[in-house]
């Protein structure tokens, strides 16, 4: 805001009246009180520790918070939203697929696939999703291209039909390597995008499922520790490499308003947790608030605004 001073000559003769000094001084008094709330506000930037941060509304597209959001850094498990996306883009959930020797000889948690094993596509997008099963994974990109490199070109042209400019793809796990990198402002998108699939929305908001594998019960535990703390979860993605360090993208039910929070890079298992909540917090109170205010640390703030579904 442009504030105008015009130029006046004052008579020394002349007093101000006792009633204007007070009047001054209660301004002075209001426009240092709202500088200190919004420095304080601007100032919680640094309070996130991860490397990459942002918060959306998702209705109307706008970013409440961002710190770093076109920073690019390795986006770990969270690849498995886009992969989950083209594999339902090709393939029917009740479909079965044999698993290869390298999609059971790639390394993951468990638990592990074995070469041979046939499995619903279903199943093997809740082993991809829940689980972060980086064998069920390669396994969907070969049922769909035949090869997990095929997939990748399929990866990265979905990501650019969807718009997202600072997101590239070479494998469909995760897994760390060159030129493989997001951002917080893509993931955000991305996460939004495949919220639009039924099946993956489902799977991302289960906290515990039994899977019917090989004729044997296996239990899965969802990932995505906000689920078990906010009851508000949607669901969403978590990611770890020694490289990209932990990672999330999550969505949240705030009333009638959805917020999807994005964070990568963030060193402490436990800060992940803790900054996501803040987060949704902060963006909680500022939509009952009507709170515009968009807090930024590295970046144009003219340019982050999501599509609107």
């Amino acid at each position: 805001m442009n504030v105008f001073y015009r130029k006046t000559k004052i008579s020394e003769k002349k007093l101000i009246p006792q009633s204007k000094i007070l009047k001054f001084s209660h301004l002075l008094f209001f426009i240092s009180l709202f500088t200190l709330i919004l420095s304080y506000g601007i100032s919680s930037a640094s309070e996130i520790s991860a490397r990459a941060a942002v918060l959306v509304d998702s209705l109307s597209g706008t970013i409440l918070y961002a710190k770093n959001p076109d920073l690019k850094l390795p986006p770990a498990s969270t690849t498995k939203l886009i992969t989950a996306m083209v594999a339902l883009d090709k393939l029917d959930p009740e479909a079965v697929i044999t698993v290869s020797k390298k999609a059971a000889n790639t390394p993951s948690v468990e638990p592990h696939l074995t070469a041979g094993q046939v499995i619903r596509v279903r199943d093997i997008l809740y082993l991809a999703l829940m689980r972060s099963v980086n064998g069920a994974a390669v396994a969907l990109a070969e049922a769909v291209a035949g090869s997990e490199q095929a997939f990748v070109r399929l990866m990265n042209k979905k990501v650019q039909v969807l718009g997202v400019r600072n997101t590239k793809f070479i494998n469909a796990s995760g897994l760390p390597g060159r030129k493989q990198y997001t951002t917080a402002r893509d993931l955000a998108e991305l996460l939004k995008e495949s919220l639009n699939y039924p099946l993956i929305s489902e799977i991302i908001s289960t906290r515990l499922k039994i899977l019917d594998v090989d004729k044997k019960q296996v239990l899965l535990k969802n990932t995505n520790y906000l689920l078990w703390t906010d009851d508000d979860q949607i669901g969403g993605k978590t990611g770890y490499t020694r490289t990209a360090r932990h990672c999330v993208v999550s969505a949240s039910r705030k009333g009638e308003r959805t917020l999807i929070v994005a964070l990568l890079g963030e060193p402490v298992r436990d800060y992940l947790w803790e900054d996501a909540k803040k987060l949704l917090d902060k963006g909680s109170e500022m939509l009952d608030n009507g709170d515009s205010i968009i807090k930024t640390k590295h970046t144009d703030i003219n340019r982050y605004t999501l599509k609107k579904s």
